[in-house]
């Protein structure tokens, strides 16, 4: 994030527009809109602008700037074309630390104008940092598809019965879950109708039934714990589930394969608990995970346990689920893309082939107690796909190991780091020469080891589209 967003109060407040341009009647058009006293300083007033200081909606005070036309304003906006005026004023309000804009002129600007979604009170701004204000727009326009119309008439419902609502539950998670449920429910879909007597109605009744409940009893009402498989990386292969549950998490509890990303979906208070593990590292021991989401459950919290991939492929959501159960602690399983899915859409290698391979078999690199003692006949069979997780550490005994009991040293292979992300890597080689090449690369991050005659079908989509592909890439 590079520009702190934030949400200005303008009413009844001055704000100074330089320019008599048809951008500086749209910006003016805005600072009206929000209650602001907009003074203008411009060479000629036409069209809008003229129709603005004809009304008095608008105060003209002359053609030239000076330092003195920044007393007392709490926003400058320049849409002029002289750029000798845009660095001046841009100057001077800086010095004076007044927030200042210069169309088109992010450098000269101390704040970017936002593309606007206006559904008041709902107010959704949309910046690209200057750098593609058209792209901005569109976005505008997605979303203004997206809601309702009558969005706004919601946010107004609401903010009538906020104060009785937060004076009847005052313990804030059963205060958020009722709320959850009003703009979930009936009564927000009477609210957006413009049934807002009955939707009142609604309301009242919900709430007199949750004030006569026994809140305390509440409190010691068990949570629930959700394993929520988060994806092998790209935030965009997360399950519309996965990002509601986050959004509605007292304490989501991660693992080291969860990106950065991902995580920021969570609701901003929630409470973010970090539990990763790494080969031969674990910065709790499962056990102690498992007693934790017990504990936190009991405490009556909504908990997310975030794991990379799938929970239930080699995710240790399976040891999760029977600890929890165990413990009289209600479960939900979400699964997510792991990490052969989303790595084999994103290299073009198909797991299953007609031509090419009949299997697809996914093991871990190493077992519960470190050996790589896996069932190397199984494993070596042709015209399969083998995927490993966690191999990275052992890859030089995997490859020795197929090789003994049958399968080609040219059988193709890839190592992927950081699958489906940004900072995606791939080796490519065969058995006989892929530890070497992982090792001179030096990947870093979690990867993924893909064996079979179908790690050669990317090469061909790779040349197809024009990609270069080898070692490193």
């Amino acid at each position: 994030m590079r520009r702190f967003p934030l949400f200005l109060s303008l009413q009844d407040r001055h704000a100074l527009v330089v320019g008599g341009t048809e951008a500086a009647a749209r910006k003016t058009e805005l600072l009206l809109s929000a209650g602001a006293r907009v003074t203008l300083i411009a060479d000629k007033v036409v069209g809008e602008i003229a129709q603005f200081i004809a009304d008095g909606a608008v105060t003209w005070i002359g053609r030239d700037f000076d330092d003195g036309a920044l007393d007392g304003m709490s926003l400058v906006i320049v849409a002029t074309d002289d750029e000798a005026v845009q660095a001046r004023v841009s100057h001077v309000a800086r010095q004076r630390c007044v927030p200042v804009n210069v169309v088109d002129r992010a450098g000269l600007s101390s704040f970017i104008m936002p593309a606007i979604v206006d559904r008041a009170p709902i107010t959704i701004a949309i910046s690209t940092d200057a750098a593609a204000p058209a792209l901005a727009r569109r976005l505008r326009a997605e979303i203004e598809r997206a809601l309702p119309a009558t969005i706004g008439r919601l946010a107004r419902f609401a903010e009538i019965f906020r104060e009785q609502v937060r004076r009847t539950l005052d313990e804030p998670r059963v205060r958020r879950r009722f709320w959850d449920r009003v703009f979930e429910g009936r009564i927000a879909d009477m609210a957006l109708a413009g049934d807002e007597f009955g939707a009142r109605r609604e309301l009242i009744r919900q709430l007199d039934a949750a004030r006569n409940q026994d809140q305390s009893a509440a409190r010691r009402e068990p949570g629930m714990v959700h394993l929520v498989g988060a994806g092998p990386g790209d935030p965009d292969l997360l399950t519309i589930k996965a990002h509601r549950l986050l959004q509605g998490a007292d304490i989501v509890v991660y693992d080291r394969l969860v990106s950065a990303e991902i995580l920021a979906m969570a609701r901003r208070d929630a409470e973010c608990l970090y539990v990763g593990k790494r080969r031969g590292h674990h910065c709790l021991p499962q056990a102690e995970i498992n007693d934790l989401l017990v504990a936190e459950a009991r405490a009556g919290k909504s908990v997310v346990r975030l794991k990379g991939g799938d929970p239930f492929v080699f995710g240790r959501g399976g040891e999760e689920m029977q600890a929890l159960l165990a413990a009289g602690i209600a479960v939900e399983i979400v699964p997510g893309v792991t990490a052969a899915l989303g790595c084999a859409a994103g290299t073009g290698i198909p797991l299953t082939h007609r031509d090419h391979a009949q299997a697809c078999v996914l093991v871990t690199g190493h077992l519960k107690d470190g050996t790589v003692d896996l069932d190397w006949p199984m494993l070596a069979r042709p015209r399969q796909t083998v995927v490993i997780y966690m191999g990275a550490g052992t890859l030089q005994v995997i490859a020795a190991r197929m090789i003994e009991h049958g399968l080609e040293a040219s059988t193709p292979v890839v190592v992927i780091a950081n699958g489906t992300t940004s900072r995606e890597r791939r080796v490519v080689g065969t058995l006989a020469t892929i530890d070497r090449l992982v090792s001179r690369a030096k990947l870093d991050g979690p990867s993924l080891c893909m064996i079979g005659e179908v790690v050669s079908l990317a090469s061909v989509r790779d040349r197809h589209l024009g990609f270069v592909s080898g070692m490193g890439l």
